[in-house]
């Protein structure tokens, strides 16, 4: 969320920066800001004008009364009751353009720091720096087929349950999975001092707000809703066949012709926006909630509020029809843990790269190579103003793909949230800064692990950080 005293006092600065990050027509849309911003004063002053002329009228009614003069009191009166509808109409305007201006700032990408480098897409990313050396030069198998030959990674049967972009893993892979994670929460919370925490998977839309994903990512979000059985599907707004009135959400079907998916989902938001849960896509939502509508003393944050979560998480992917629809890179579905850090504004940036680093000590304990890249205004996140990603080699595809993104968001969310602190023996607070990455996506370093560490005879050997976790087994595929 943005101050919007800042963009009153310094419009270019969000012209330019918006500019940066892609923005259409930011000349515009700042124009629009300060317009709605300049109705909503005036409706405030108009209100606060009328109020007090209103307190001022009232009290001189029972000294007219007093004086018997009923003629000017009635005129007093009289005049109460104008100004009564005159603040009711401000009110009214000042409700409407409120709501409008939070809208339409809400919907605002977060700037870009200024050490960022400009760019529209991944092709202006800066490479920082690389670590380690491909473990295989020559020909590799693809994760996908190498999961499928072992019998341990099983698409179609998933498919037939769920769809498409989920998986089945079984056995020793299983396993490897499942060891991944530990390591990496393990790593993170005895080695990095990050809290573990086991949070919520399901939210309320503020929490999704107050990170960014909602109202502009709606489409990339599943949600759920425990009363869609309760819903007067008469008033929905189409007619219904009568044996699916009432029906629960599981065999709920829609007729093409008279029915559609925009009809149920207006009913879900007229009747039961307050029921609705969104499933995490990430524990970065619930780990920076939970400073949410707070004021923190500054001794709290004396050194970085860190925290981390292993997690499932569920991304729609909405936006991504097309890329990675084979094998275990762009699921429905996938574990990842997650590290939040909650600092103050003079500490975000040397916090950014202590959790960049604390990602990168993942990789280099499992031994991929891997390299560090800065995003380019025009392709970080939303909520970002400056955004390392680490990018894992992967032998198949002869390049780095992205398994980590470490971002300081500033007090962007902060705004969204309402999360404060107050330094000692200061009256004023501020808001807090935060931080989120990925320290790692499960999923994608189980690909890293698979086709890093793949033989010949279609064994894969079991990085050595990871053995203990896997009862001292060497490969999966061995016996």
């Amino acid at each position: 969320m943005h101050d919007i005293r800042a963009i009153r006092e310094n419009p270019q600065v969000y012209v330019a920066g918006w500019s940066s990050r892609g923005v259409d027509e930011p000349d515009g849309l700042v124009a629009d800001i300060l317009r709605l911003d300049g109705e909503l004063r005036h409706a405030q002053t108009t209100g606060q004008d009328a109020l007090a002329k209103r307190n001022a009228a009232s009290k001189l009614i029972g000294a007219a009364m007093g004086k018997k003069d009923m003629a000017e009191a009635d005129r007093l009166k009289a005049e109460v009751e104008a100004l009564k509808g005159d603040i009711a109409a401000a009110a009214e305007v000042e409700a409407r353009v409120g709501k409008a201006l939070r809208d339409l700032l809400a919907a605002q990408k977060n700037l870009a720091a200024e050490d960022v480098p400009d760019g529209e897409d991944e092709a202006g990313n800066v490479e920082v720096s690389t670590w380690g050396e491909p473990r295989r030069t020559g020909p590799a198998k693809d994760h996908a087929d190498l999961g499928e030959a072992l019998g341990m990674l099983d698409f179609e049967a998933a498919a037939k349950m769920s769809g498409a972009r989920f998986a089945v893993l079984k056995g020793q892979l299983a396993r490897l999975e499942r060891a991944v994670g530990q390591f990496m929460l393990d790593l993170q919370t005895d080695q990095h001092g990050y809290l573990e925490v086991n949070p919520p998977l399901l939210v309320r839309k503020d929490a999704m707000f107050g990170t960014g994903q909602l109202p502009k990512f709606a489409d990339d979000l599943f949600f759920a809703t425990s009363t869609v059985g309760s819903v007067d599907w008469n008033n929905v707004g189409a007619p219904l066949r009568p044996e699916f009135l009432g029906s629960p959400l599981g065999v709920f079907e829609f007729d093409a012709v008279t029915q559609s998916r925009d009809y149920f989902l207006a009913a879900l938001d007229a009747e039961y926006v307050d029921e609705r849960r969104y499933l995490i896509p990430t524990a970065e939502v619930s780990l920076t909630n939970l400073v949410r509508e707070s004021i923190l003393p500054e001794d709290d944050l004396a050194t970085p509020m860190r925290m981390t979560a292993l997690t499932p998480c569920f991304r729609a992917e909405a936006g991504s029809a097309g890329r990675d629809t084979r094998g275990l890179i762009r699921q429905h579905q996938f574990s990842k843990v997650e590290m939040v850090s909650i600092a103050r504004p003079e500490d975000s940036d040397a916090e950014h790269e202590r959790m960049t680093a604390c990602a990168e000590a993942v990789l280099k304990a499992l031994e991929l190579p891997f390299r560090r890249m800065l995003l380019c205004k025009g392709d970080m996140g939303f909520s970002a103003q400056k955004t390392f990603d680490l990018e894992v080699w992967l032998p198949s595809q002869g390049t780095y793909r992205e398994i980590s993104s470490c971002s300081n968001c500033g007090d962007f969310q902060a705004r969204r949230m309402d999360a404060r602190f107050k330094r000692a023996g200061e009256k004023k607070t501020e808001f807090v800064h935060t931080l989120n990455g990925s320290g790692l996506a499960v999923g994608r370093t189980l690909v890293a692990i698979m086709e890093n560490y793949q033989q010949d005879d279609g064994r894969i050997a079991v990085p050595a950080v990871l053995r203990p976790y896997m009862g001292g087994l060497e490969f999966v595929g061995g016996v």
